[in-house]
């Protein structure tokens, strides 16, 4: 209750002063007001059949009607001017001053209480104002020190990002040589956007060219220009940029720009505008000697404002993806390079698919810890295996699953792991529970092999209806994988039976894939059992072991 009625103290005072002046408005003008009007008006009234009331005091005659109180001179009356003898006189022994002092009274009463109100409000504001002054002058949150620093980081520290490093050489010539651009009248971009997903090493590369280029390093989150009140963030992009400039030639760097830099609309921020005025404001200012480049970096530039893409701001823009195999056997051994392993990069390269280069550091360093725990003395791929999982999609709770179920994920998996070695589908191994394919980062695939993987995710589905004669939710994202490889075939890429498919097509190729795999599967019931029984004993199978219970059937 106490907390509601100081949020709307404020409103509740401002209230009271409004109630005040509106009683002392309507006392003002709905009192009955006294006219002063000549003795022949005066007798024209009393002929009238308006008059209620007549009262007589020692210098006036009150005439008194429905609305209004009209009054004469007593010196201007005569006695030979007779009242009407229908209506009440009153005859006041006095000067009527009581209802004057009467009228005083109020008034002063109504202008002290108007008084009182507007104080205390006045007073509450004082009494906010220092603590809302202290607020603004010192920063909200933890203001990161204004320190330049000079990285470590080199380029050839920064492995598997060579078309990058070579869009940034000319940068760090620029800012080693000036002169040399400056003579042939050449302009640098002022800022470089750095866009990428989390993890590929945006704030890294930014950190070697600095070094590269051997200029101070200024860091800064976006995130930390925003705060609550107005003005502290565009305060510290003046304070930053004025920083920059006073060691230029230097680098600023800030991370997550999206924070401060996204899209203004009908959801106004005041806060947040007033920061991005303030960055525009200041690469604007940049002069041609200054020698400050601004690098941001972030992971969604479709909502970044426009004003802050357009050219003589971010104009130069670098889109960094996720590595490829050869990037990612690159960034594998520069991890590796001071670590006791017996790893083969090109191996583990091929099934850390979609891993960016963070992912893939993590991925070296629980291995390590892996091996530490078993007390091996140096990393082996059983390591990688074990933690790949971990580190792609995170430490999952254990399911607790029933026999029959247990029976029914074995069954499924082990038809799934059938067909992707007999259709060479790639996977390393084959879990009881979970997906054990791995991602194909070919950007060019053949019907065949789309065709493949579609029976490879409808096998499961399959097994469980030729055993059982019936259907079971396992399927739901295989389906949902078969069903979206199906549309992109027949809808994107002409491969289905016309050249523009549409759902019927969809459709057919489906059904046609599924009768080519059910027809195959029939086949192998019994090495599909045999491999289901082993994994159920272990709870997962290699592709060697998979190899070794197919031969057994030859």
């Amino acid at each position: 209750m106490m907390p509601t009625l100081r949020r709307y103290k404020k409103a509740i005072i401002g209230g009271l002063a409004l109630l005040v002046g509106v009683v002392f408005v309507v006392f003002l003008f709905f009192r009955e007001p006294t006219r002063l009007v000549s003795i022949q008006d005066f007798n024209a009234l009393l002929r009238s059949e308006k008059i209620q009331s007549i009262k007589i005091d020692s210098r006036y005659i009150y005439l008194k009607t429905r609305f209004k109180v009209y009054k004469t001179a007593r010196l201007g009356w005569t006695d030979s001017m007779q009242f009407p003898t229908n209506i009440p006189i009153e005859v006041l022994s006095e000067d009527n001053t009581t209802q004057q002092l009467l009228d005083m009274v109020i008034i002063f009463f109504f202008l002290v209480l108007l008084a009182v109100i507007l104080r205390l409000a006045w007073s509450k504001k004082a009494l906010l104002q220092p603590s809302i002054d202290a607020a603004q002058a010192r920063p909200s949150a933890p203001m990161p020190t204004l320190h330049a620093t000079l990285p470590s980081v080199r380029f050839k520290d920064v492995a598997g990002t060579k078309e990058v490093k070579e869009e940034l050489y000319e940068i760090v010539d620029y800012l080693k040589n000036p002169k040399k651009y400056q003579d042939l009248k050449i302009k640098l971009p002022k800022g470089v956007l750095l866009v990428g997903p989390p993890g590929v090493g945006k704030t890294m590369i930014a950190k070697a060219l600095a070094a590269e280029a051997k200029v101070p390093f200024f860091y800064h989150s976006g995130s930390a220009f925003v705060q609550i009140y107005v003005g502290v963030g565009a305060k510290r992009v003046r304070e930053l940029f004025a920083k920059a400039k006073a060691f230029s030639p230097s680098i600023v760097f800030i991370d997550e720009i999206d924070a401060v830099g996204k899209a203004r609309g009908h959801q106004r921020n005041d806060e947040r505008e007033a920061t991005l005025n303030q960055l525009l404001t200041e690469m604007d200012g940049f002069e041609e000697s200054s020698q400050v480049i601004v690098i941001g970096a972030t992971n969604k530039i479709d909502v970044m404002d426009e004003a802050l893409l357009r050219s003589g701001r971010f104009d130069r823009r670098i889109f960094i993806s996720l590595p490829d195999l050869e990037e990612r056997i690159q960034i594998l051994e520069s991890y590796l390079q001071d670590k006791q392993h017996n790893l083969d990069c090109l191996e583990v390269a091929k099934i850390c698919v979609g891993f960016s280069g963070a992912m893939l550091s993590s991925l070296v360093n629980e291995s390590a810890l892996n091996a530490l725990r078993r007390n091996a003395a140096q990393i082996s791929m059983k390591d990688i295996l074990e933690v790949k999982d971990k580190i792609a999609f995170g430490k999952k709770k254990n399911v607790t699953l029933s026999e029959q179920e247990k029976n029914l994920y074995a069954l499924y998996q082990s038809a799934k792991a059938l067909s992707a070695y007999w259709l060479e589908v790639e996977f390393d191994k084959v879990l009881l529970v979970g997906e054990f394919l791995v991602a194909s980062d070919r950007r060019i695939l053949s019907k065949s092999e789309m065709n493949n993987s579609i029976k490879v995710h409808l096998s499961g589905m399959i097994v469980l209806d030729l055993f059982f004669k019936e259907s079971y939710t396992l399927a739901k994202d295989d389906l949902k994988h078969a069903l979206e490889t199906a549309k992109k075939m027949c809808e994107e890429y002409g491969m289905g039976h016309k050249f523009i498919g549409d759902r019927s097509d969809v459709e057919a190729l489906l059904s046609a894939l599924y009768t080519e795999q059910r027809e195959f599967l029939g086949n192998f019931k019994a090495q599909v059992q045999a491999m289901a029984q082993a994994l159920l004993d272990k709870e997962k199978l290699s592709k060697t072991q998979i190899q070794e219970i197919l031969r057994s059937f030859v």
